[in-house]
């Protein structure tokens, strides 16, 4: 997206709280912030810049687009702020992107005997994490709290490779470790269903495991053997206190899946929360059209069996806003996909209705933005028809302009705008050939129109099709040059002429008969034909621009004996310009040239009397 592109949708963005995450032309997010009002808060970044600091500078040239998450509060925004910097880790939150006080613990699930580890920061590379915890010394005692609690190792011995090589250490013998290092230990099985038991600690189902370990321990008083239930004991203890560690993190929430859905008058939206660990890491928004008639029932009906059929994760709780049609069905359908209990829930009360309205807010605020955007075009478009006396609104437009100095580098640029916005990939470039005497703007024109509509008759796709509407830089008389190429072409395209004022504004649109339409009676229209007529101006420009540089280029260099298109090349890119090569003296360019075509250069900006007074 261009700067003003992203302004304007800054600019359409509700007064809200929210996050915004700002994403270069690859998708990365190199940028997440917060906001009071998101619509004052992101729009500031695509006005004047000169206010702006070093860092914000450079992180603004580099988006390309941005997303935006609604909550309702400052306080969410800040808790959601903080949980999408630590997903995504963009490179410009430098403050917060340090999670040296928030530190993960890591569990490779595909190893034989698999440990946990603390770690800074979650990595894509296939492994699992929990967290972020409190701080690095809270999580390390989480961890030995959880191995003491399973009689899991936690020596530097690495297993298979140590089993039988040594004698058991310390914590074998503090009865704090089974000792899985003896050859008669306990075994792989063992030790990695142990691990299965504290990913569940982990994962926030202590209670279940807690319930699970209380009746062993009662099972065991019970048989008198007090040594197993004091060990069992012991480990209720330990897995308490992280359940109530991890409680903070986890929240009601986890795994889960909060859906919004808002039927708008064009357009219907859904919005999806991802609840991961009791943190929101993402959000998915749908946007289609849908009859005006189509309920928020119906709509989910419609929508949930296609999002999450071809899942390979499903989640464990998706929180809906209304019962749906055939719920049963599509949970059981969903649990025997997972391979455990998958539920769909309406909530009426508490923090999960909380996080529905949020869901419900995000769909609703992003399907208006979107209508409005959709609407207010159609609308311009449709008003442009009628003051041009279009059958419908124009679906393709192109505009023309020519730029020249004097009789050398004329070129001409052809602007494609798709309903109300511009096409890049179908704009078009020409150099001018049939002019070398004088610059003939008509003629020009003529040339132009004449080889754009030929390629379209010859099959070219680059060129298809025609537009609805040609726009022609110049007023009647280019436009009557346009029509006559139509005409004895045998193709039909309306042509107007882009009438401008005193400050270079396109104020109307002119026929080739002289119909002249204006254009202040419709701003949106009036807008619109400028933003197109500026932007034909400055494509022109633009490729003149480059292609009076090369060519002036070009003739500085050209004709000098022992210089060709190599030993050219070669002193503009040491030198960068012609001026410093013509500033040069003997010596400078004979460290690039030969002696002879160093001489030549030389002899060529100053002439035989310079020579002479240098070596005398």
């Amino acid at each position: 997206m261009t700067k003003d592109e992203l302004r304007a949708k800054a600019n359409e963005l509700p007064l809200l709280p929210g996050v915004y995450l700002m994403m270069d032309k690859t998708g990365q997010v190199i940028y997440v912030g917060k906001a009071i009002k998101l619509k004052n808060r992101v729009s500031q970044y695509f006005q004047d810049t000169a206010s702006h600091n070093e860092k914000t500078r450079a992180m603004v040239s580099q988006v390309d687009h941005f997303d935006t998450i609604f909550v309702s509060s400052e306080f969410e925004a800040l808790i959601l702020e903080n949980s999408l910097i630590k997903r995504h880790m963009p490179r410009y939150n430098i403050l917060l992107k340090d999670d040296k006080g928030y530190p993960f613990v890591r569990l490779d699930e595909k190893a034989d005997y698999p440990r946990f580890t603390l770690v800074t920061r979650p990595a894509e590379d296939g492994a699992r994490y929990f967290g972020p915890f409190g701080g690095r010394s809270e999580t390390r005692q989480a961890i030995d709290a959880v191995c003491a609690a399973l009689r899991l190792p936690t020596c530097s011995r690495r297993f298979p490779r140590d089993i039988g090589k040594e004698r058991p250490c310390l914590n074998f013998h503090m009865g704090r470790c089974d000792g899985f290092c003896r050859p008669d230990g306990p075994g792989q099985a063992e030790y990695q269903a142990r691990i299965r038991q504290a990913v569940r600690i982990f994962s926030g189902h202590y209670r279940q495991l807690t319930a699970e370990l209380q009746q062993e321990m009662e099972q065991a008083a019970e048989e008198l053997n007090f040594e197993k239930a004091a060990a069992l004991r012991d480990r209720i203890r330990a897995i308490s206190v992280l359940g109530k560690t991890q409680q903070v993190i986890a929240g009601v929430c986890a795994d889960t899946d909060v859906w919004g859905v808002y039927p708008g008058q064009v357009r219907c939206g859904s919005a999806v929360l991802h609840i991961e660990d009791g943190c929101v890491t993402g959000r998915d928004l749908n946007l289609f059209a849908a009859p005006q008639d189509e309920s928020e029932q119906m709509i989910l009906s419609a929508l949930l069996p296609q999002y999450y059929l071809n899942k390979s994760v499903l989640p464990r709780e998706i929180l809906l806003p209304c019962e749906i049609e055939g719920a049963d069905e599509l949970a059981q359908i969903l649990t025997e996909r997972a391979g455990r209990k998958v539920t769909l829930h309406v909530p009426q009360r508490g923090e999960k209705a909380e996080l529905l309205a949020m869901a419900q807010r995000n769909a609703r605020e992003d399907v208006e933005r979107v209508t409005t955007a959709q609407e207010r075009e159609n609308r311009t478009l449709t008003q442009l028809a009628g003051m041009l006396s279009l059958p419908e609104p124009p679906e393709r437009m192109e505009s023309y302009d020519i730029s020249n100095t004097g009789a050398s580098d004329i070129v001409a640029s052809m602007v494609v705008y798709e309903g109300a916005k511009p096409k890049k990939s179908a704009y078009r470039r020409f150099k001018i050939k049939s002019l070398s005497a004088h610059p003939d703007d008509y003629a020009s024109m003529e040339e132009v129109l004449t080889r754009r509509i030929q390629r379209y008759l010859d099959g070219d796709e680059k060129f298809s099709p025609l537009p609805d509407v040609m726009l022609i830089d110049g007023g009647i008389t280019h436009a009557g040059v346009a029509e006559r190429v139509c005409a004895q072409m045998h193709v039909r395209v309306p042509i107007f002429g882009m009438v401008k004022d005193d400050r270079h504004r396109t104020r109307a649109l002119v026929t080739a008969q002289g119909r002249e339409i204006d254009l202040h009676a419709a701003p949106n229209v009036f807008a619109l034909i400028g933003q197109i007529q500026e932007e034909t101006h400055r494509f022109a420009i633009t490729f003149h621009h480059e292609s009076h540089s090369r060519s002036s280029t070009r003739s500085a260099l050209d004709g000098i004996p022992g210089v060709g298109k190599v030993r050219a090349q070669a002193l503009l890119k040491t030198f960068k310009s012609v001026r410093a090569i013509r500033e040069a003296d003997i010596f400078a360019l004979e460290r690039v040239l030969p002696k002879d075509a160093a001489a030549s250069v030389y002899l060529h900006f100053h002439g035989e009397t310079d020579e002479k007074e240098e070596k005398m």
